[in-house]
């Protein structure tokens, strides 16, 4: 049974080339194939292997201290689901071009609601205080082809750049709920969380951990379909169980 690993963090790292030759060194060490991201605001991790290996890098990473709050996810399959080992340099782990969505910047993370908070907000139709509840979909319209929320807002966009522009409609019918953007671990919900709040709209929040940590922790409930990943598996359904490329959605 392979282990696929999914994990981020967002922290500022002074010498992203030397961090990513230690996470190179690292995967290779167990044997890992899948794709590293290293950025001056942190590191993304998709990896896959044994269950050992995973968890050796795993406790290794969180070993620094740098990295010791590395947010994971873990599912399995029968294969692994990439063909190689790829280990990259970028200026965003997720390119944005908002200054103001750099989680460095900002005072602290956007605030967050947990799977099982958003698993009630959806039962009761409406948060803790009784606003309205949006799910805002930050994926790209490829991504949510495969699954999403039921009724949430998604935009018409291919690359996450393109969020803001194709929020502007939908801004002002938003003021009077509670905005819980996502995605699918959590990186671009986070960032797309903090550019709203710090452009003007204070009632967004972020899940915890995106969908993979929904699925993680309450299953599928509210969710209508599977989750898209970039790697062969193509799509996850709540159970973490894989949906084989080729076969339909």
């Amino acid at each position: 049974m392979i282990d696929n690993l999914a994990a981020y963090h967002f922290v500022a790292i002074d010498d992203p080339d030397a961090v990513a030759a230690w996470l190179h060194a690292l995967a290779e060490a167990g044997d890992l194939r899948g794709t590293v991201l290293v950025a001056p605001e942190g590191i993304n991790l998709f990896l896959a292997g044994s269950v050992d290996a995973i968890d050796t890098l795993v406790a290794t990473v969180r070993g620094d201290a740098r990295f010791a709050a590395l947010q994971v996810k873990r599912s399995r399959s029968d294969v692994v689901p990439f063909a190689r080992l790829k280990v990259k340099v970028k200026p965003e782990i997720i390119s944005f071009r908002k200054p103001e969505a750099m989680p460095l910047g900002a005072p602290a993370r956007a605030p967050a609601v947990s799977p099982d908070a958003l698993a009630r907000w959806i039962a009761q139709g409406h948060d803790d205080a009784g606003k309205r509840l949006v799910l805002l979909d930050t994926r790209n319209r490829e991504e949510f082809g495969f699954g999403t929320f039921k009724d949430a807002l998604t935009l018409p966009i291919d690359n996450f750049t393109e969020l803001p522009d194709a929020l502007a409609p939908h801004r002002e019918a938003l003021r009077d709920a509670t905005v819980v953007s996502f995605c699918t671990g959590g990186i671009r919900c986070e960032k797309a969380a903090l550019w709203m709040r710090a452009d003007g709209m204070d009632n967004v929040l972020q899940l915890d951990g995106g969908i993979l940590g929904y699925f993680e922790q309450v299953g599928g409930f509210g969710y209508d379909g599977r989750c898209f990943v970039f790697d062969d598996r193509v799509a996850l359904d709540p159970q973490l169980r894989p949906l084989q490329a080729g076969a339909p959605a």
